[in-house]
């Protein structure tokens, strides 16, 4: 992989990802302060988070295009495609949803509390022993009126295909009532060209590449240009194969993929 690191500019963005960090705890503890009740103590920290999100995004020129953003405000669960922390950003940005991650991101210094201070919900996916809990934690949170933002692949994958989905989880839509939203998520280019094997590693946060390095990467780029489609609402039914649903939303998704061109 082609040396593009420059030390000021990393250094420069490493600042202001603390400082705005600081600023969010803050702003977060705030929050938490002042908003009684844990639906719209929740809903508070989501929204207080989406700002700092779309802030990351403006200072470290993450543009975003967006294609069919779903109208209105009808809770649903929110599907796609993941590639790393910069979707995060961007679907956070968008959506004000709950995103659903994972014990493991909990326990993480750092992430662990920029995760609960954005009302995220936590499943553990190394022990299924809670499943049923974890699923129904997920519907009740459906029927309570707030969007849910699922990755089924329950990893983040390196740009060259969207992984099988997981079943369990996906079934929550269908059981609360509520629709599902596909999207896809693409990086359209980096530093002004193709999203390539050049630059895979610097947006694509996968297998053994810990969070610091790939933030530190992240941190070296001008500019990434993403891509954000989201398909038509898909709204399962309770008693419809959670396989069957899976599948058919993954094969959506898999249509408007762009993988990463191999040089």
């Amino acid at each position: 992989m082609e040396a593009i690191i420059t030390p000021f500019r990393v250094v420069y963005r490493v600042f202001l990802f603390l400082a705005v960090a600081t600023i969010y705890f803050v702003s977060a503890f705030y929050v938490h302060l002042t908003v009684k009740g844990v639906n719209p103590r929740r809903r508070a920290f989501s929204d207080n988070a989406a700002k700092y999100t779309k802030l990351i995004c403006e200072l470290y020129n993450i543009k975003i295009e967006v294609h069919n953003f779903p109208k209105g405000n009808d809770p649903g669960l929110i599907v796609g495609n993941h590639l790393g922390f910069i979707d995060i950003l961007v679907m956070h940005s968008l959506t004000k949803a709950l995103f659903i991650t994972s014990e493991e991101m909990r326990k993480t210094p750092l992430l662990g509390i920029i995760t609960e201070m954005a009302g995220c919900m936590y499943v553990d996916r190394k022990n299924r022993s809670n499943i049923k809990g974890e699923l129904g934690s997920i519907i009740s949170t459906l029927q309570d009126g707030f969007r849910v933002t699922l990755y089924p692949e329950a990893t983040s994958h390196n740009g060259e295909e969207v992984l099988p989905f997981k079943r369990t989880l996906i079934s929550s839509a269908g059981l609360a009532g509520t629709a599902i939203f596909p999207y896809c998520f693409n990086f359209k280019s980096v530093n002004g060209g193709p999203f390539d094997m050049k630059y895979r590693d610097y947006v694509c946060w996968y297998g053994d590449i810990t969070f610091f390095t790939s933030f530190i990467r992240s941190c070296a780029l001008k500019e990434v240009v993403t891509e954000v489609i989201f398909l038509e609402p898909y709204y399962p039914k309770p008693e419809q194969d959670r396989g069957e649903v899976a599948d058919e939303i993954r094969r959506r998704i898999v249509e408007k993929f762009k993988p990463v061109m191999k040089n």
